[in-house]
């Protein structure tokens, strides 16, 4: 997935006022697409195409902002959990997205099973867009728990009108359903990492992050199969090892944003910028950067930066909090910190003395809002993590301890050698997880996993407006009142109505 390309027959995908499918009266000729294997390229390139619209910086705010690591005093109101069923702010967004993006998935789907193409060309082009509906469904589970689950091609209204009416649906039953499709595909693609698949496209490697990302979820709510489901997880996570091989290969100076499409990586959100010419960008950047910036200077914060130009527009920032800058990534031999966290740039201190999010997350050259680094999703360095947690669960101190300190020995910092009890080795892969995936995307979703969201975001937020607003319900986003109400009251949302919201 090099370049996210508007899809050739656009016309396939137009929009009803439900978001939750899409309205399939304007397809063109359904039956004459999907003749050629470039066709359904195309099909499959519009499944991508939904993610531009949900890793934004609302999405930064919303998962990394509103944990235990990070806040943002931005008036955006995700950042200070001013969300209802109601007003349900940023979710609103990654619902129609994600919804879009499975409903391309199972159209695509469909037009490839009847298109004329040889089974061996047909099976990689299906595994792809299997692995892209199962992202959006990991996307929509993690963000709010259960949700409704189909999987058919809305040909026609009566299609549309009954999955527009389906309720919730386990978020385990879901992932479950999801992960035997994908072990069912993925050990027969082309067993490679992510950056050896021309254009850098969804393979096995991503489809084993997702096995292993919702099996690590169903072990965590699923407490009565959770030996089987850290069986299920640690057994994808291996596949990777086979495939990526020894963290040390991989080096730190890859990690930020910018570095793009790397051999670590696994799954990235591709982003190009060309002035005056075709760009697919996004603005992750404008909140990550020193903020202000002085007008017409490349002052950030008073603080010169010339790498950052003097053309970038920098927001209210997200910033690490307390507990991150000065109890996880303290200043010292960690390699991580100068990539993710400072308080000045060349020597010289910000005037603003809070710590900022540091260049792994800075976009050079910055033209106004047009940030085209890629977003790290998945990286090899979490499957490491996950692996040591998995092997934590299932009481091997000395597996889950060698895992741990491969993260820890390639960022320069000490390793964990005394066992005192699985309890307080689960804290520290905890820990190690804030401090080697910091800003990807993912802490919300690893606190909610856990089931200490709550707890640990009042504790530890910098940020007086969450402690204001924050309530157990949040830990999973509303779906939107309009939604509820299309559904003709299938679909709820019980928490939010029992905490008054």
């Amino acid at each position: 997935m090099k370049k996210i390309v508007s899809f050739c027959a656009c016309a396939l995908f137009a929009f009803s006022s439900c978001s939750l499918v899409e309205d399939t009266s304007s397809i063109t000729s359904p039956d004459g697409f999907y003749q050629s294997r470039e066709q359904c390229v195309s099909a499959i390139n519009g499944c991508y195409i939904p993610l531009k619209n949900i890793y934004t910086y609302k999405m930064m705010l919303a998962i990394e902002g509103c944990s235990d690591i990070a806040y943002s005093n931005s008036g955006t109101q995700d950042a200070q959990l001013d969300i209802s069923p109601a007003k349900p702010r940023f979710g609103a967004d990654v619902w129609t997205q994600c919804y879009r993006g499975v409903s391309r998935c199972n159209t695509t789907l469909a037009g490839i099973a009847r298109s004329p193409l040889d089974e061996s060309v047909k099976g990689p082009l299906a595994g792809e867009t299997r692995i892209m509906r199962a992202f959006y469904y990991y996307v929509l589970t993690s963000f709010f728990g259960d949700v409704p689950f189909y999987r058919e091609a809305v040909s026609d209204k009566d299609v549309l009108e009954r999955v527009g009416r389906l309720g919730r649906m386990s978020a385990v039953e879901t992932r479950s359903s999801l992960i035997e499709e994908l072990l069912a595909c993925v050990p027969g693609m082309d067993q490679v990492r992510s950056s050896d698949i021309p254009n850098n496209r969804s393979g096995a490697a991503m489809g084993y992050m997702l096995i292993a990302k919702m099996a690590l979820w169903n072990a965590c709510k699923d407490t009565g199969n959770a030996d089987a489901w850290y069986h299920t997880a640690l057994d994808a996570c291996q596949a990777l090892e086979r495939i990526y091989g020894d963290l040390s290969a991989y080096s730190l100076d890859d990690i930020p944003f910018r570095c793009k499409n790397t051999p670590e990586s696994i799954f990235e959100i591709q982003h190009a910028y060309v002035s005056g010419g075709i760009s697919y960008t996004s603005n992750v950047a404008c909140v990550c950067m020193p903020y202000p910036r002085t007008a017409d200077t490349a002052l950030y914060s008073d603080v010169e930066i010339p790498e950052l130009g003097n053309e970038a527009t920098t927001w209210s920032p997200i910033r690490p909090n307390a507990y991150l800058s000065g109890n996880l990534l303290p200043e010292g031999r960690d390699k991580r910190r100068a990539m993710s966290v400072v308080t000045g740039w060349n020597g010289e201190k910000f005037t603003d003395t809070r710590p900022c999010f540091g260049p792994k997350f800075w976009c050079p050259g910055l033209k106004a809002q047009n940030d085209s680094n890629n977003y790290k999703v998945f990286r090899y360095a979490d499957v490491i993590l996950m692996m040591a947690e998995c092997w934590c669960a299932l009481k091997d101190e000395n597996e889950s301890m060698r895992y741990l300190n491969m993260v820890k020995t390639r960022a320069g910092i000490n390793n964990y050698t005394v066992f005192k009890s699985y309890e307080k080795l689960l804290e520290e892969i905890m820990a190690e997880r804030a401090r080697e995936l910091f800003g990807e995307f993912q802490r919300k979703f690893d606190l909610v996993r856990w089931g200490i969201w709550y707890d640990r975001t009042y504790t530890f937020t910098d940020s007086q407006m969450i402690k204001e607003n924050i309530r157990r319900c949040h830990e999973y986003y509303p779906i939107p009142d309009k939604e509820v109400v299309y559904s003709n009251y299938a679909l709820d949302n019980k928490a939010y109505q029992e905490a008054g919201l």
